[in-house]
């Protein structure tokens, strides 16, 4: 068994997921991910992100280059950025993958209505941080 597969399969079982759930959430067969984790054949670049992603871990640690899973916290890293790993986590923690929140086809079936529930929704959340932030620089202000 190589390193990867030694990995994705002790991540894969932390999460409690079988090789057929696994499949589902990374767009693969239960088949491929016995393969990767068995080291018959090893995934390519884009699948190896989308396990780090999903998983929390680096690239890095998946392929054996580090032993940390979470590369060091940096100080340089935007404050946005830190933002879309933390709106990331939701949607793994909600299971919103498993409702097809990536798959375009799944989009593509919403009615008129629920897309602009959707729109109203992001539309309330971007308003409510705006306000925060406009808070938060008027107290900085005093």
């Amino acid at each position: 068994m190589s390193i990867l597969g030694s990995r994705l399969k002790k991540l894969r079982e932390k999460h409690n997921l079988t090789q057929e759930r696994a499949g589902e959430i990374f767009g693969l067969t239960k088949y491929q991910i016995h393969r990767y984790e068995s080291g018959i054949s090893n995934p390519d670049p884009d699948i190896i992100n989308k396990f780090a992603d999903y998983y929390g871990v680096s690239a890095d640690y998946l392929l054996g280059r580090t032993d940390s899973p979470n590369p060091p916290e940096k100080d340089d890293i935007p404050e946005e950025l830190n933002t879309l790993a933390k709106i990331n986590q939701l949607i793994k923690e909600y299971g919103i993958e498993q409702m097809g929140f990536f798959d375009i086809e799944k989009w593509k079936s919403l009615s008129e209505e629920e897309i602009e529930e959707i729109i109203k929704h992001f539309e309330w959340v971007v308003h409510k941080a705006k306000e925060k932030n406009k808070a938060a620089r008027e107290g900085t202000e005093d």
